[in-house]
């Protein structure tokens, strides 16, 4: 599993750097847009509607992209960031329920299906507006990418040595509290290189270290949400389009809930621009 996850890693990181720097925000956009269908697709499965309703609700979370683009309103966008970080604090209460066995997650695939848009519609907007600035856009996706990407592995091969403490038994069983420590630190070496790489001022880097500690906490958030819906549906992967890794939704699910906080940060503290 271990050899599969590197290899698909190995070839999936550079396509995403590539996509990154090279392309420009329209086709980025384009193209994250495809992977919010795939992983609406994904979503829609794990609220258990029939393959029809997946073919629909894919269907409709590409045409509201199509739809925000074609509008490009920026207070319209901010408004959809604010709705995704609204959800992700509703969603640690979500899950607080769970680990307490007060099970306060929807059952009904409706509700189930409206949280997708949630997770997947504000995650794109976030990335769709850092790739728009002119001057840093793509190194700041860049600098949330490696957040998400050296937290991940950090917390992996931390908790793998060391955890003992699980985080939400209930939920993710293999998740340790050690493990979340490793990856809020890696968070923060990687914040403090981009701080010195970047030549920040003083108040910016700070407070762009604190905007990351956050952000990498969220993304666990992110993690325990799609695995809280997976143990409710009884499945272990969103997919198995990515050898290895499962789904789409199983690489993507801390980034839908980082980068919306990490966007909402960035644009209203100022810090990065």
């Amino acid at each position: 599993m271990l050899k599969q996850r590197i290899i698909t890693a190995a070839i999936m990181i550079p396509i995403v750097i590539a996509t990154i720097f090279l392309l420009e925000t329209l086709w980025f956009s384009v193209l994250v847009a495809i992977f919010v269908a795939i992983g609406a697709w994904e979503w829609a499965g794990l609220c258990k509607p029939s393959k029809k309703y997946q073919y629909t609700y894919s269907l409709m979370s590409l045409l509201i992209l199509v739809g925000l683009y074609s509008v490009s309103d920026s207070k319209l966008y901010e408004n959809v960031i604010f709705s995704g970080v609204i959800y992700w604090i509703i969603a640690v209460f979500l899950i607080f329920s769970y680990q307490n066995r007060c099970k306060l997650l929807p059952k009904s695939s409706l509700i189930l299906l409206a949280m997708g848009f949630f997770l997947l519609i504000p995650m794109w907007v976030s990335l769709t507006v850092l790739k728009s600035f002119p001057e840093n856009g793509a190194s700041l996706i860049m600098f949330l990418m490696l957040l998400i990407w050296g937290a991940d592995t950090a917390a992996y091969f931390v908790g793998k040595k060391w955890g003992k403490r699980q985080l939400a038994s209930q939920v993710s069983p293999r998740k340790t509290w050690e493990g979340s420590v490793g990856g809020i630190i890696a968070g923060i070496i990687i914040a403090l290189a981009y701080v010195i790489v970047s030549d920040q001022t003083l108040n910016k880097g700070v407070t762009l270290i604190g905007l990351s500690i956050l952000t990498v906490s969220i993304s666990i958030i992110g993690d325990l949400m799609e695995s809280m819906v997976k143990r409710e549906a009884n499945i272990k992967d969103s997919g198995s389009i990515l050898p290895g890794h499962g789904g789409v939704m199983d690489r993507i699910d801390s980034l839908t809930s980082a980068a919306p906080v990490f966007v909402f940060g960035i644009v209203n503290l100022g810090i990065g621009i």
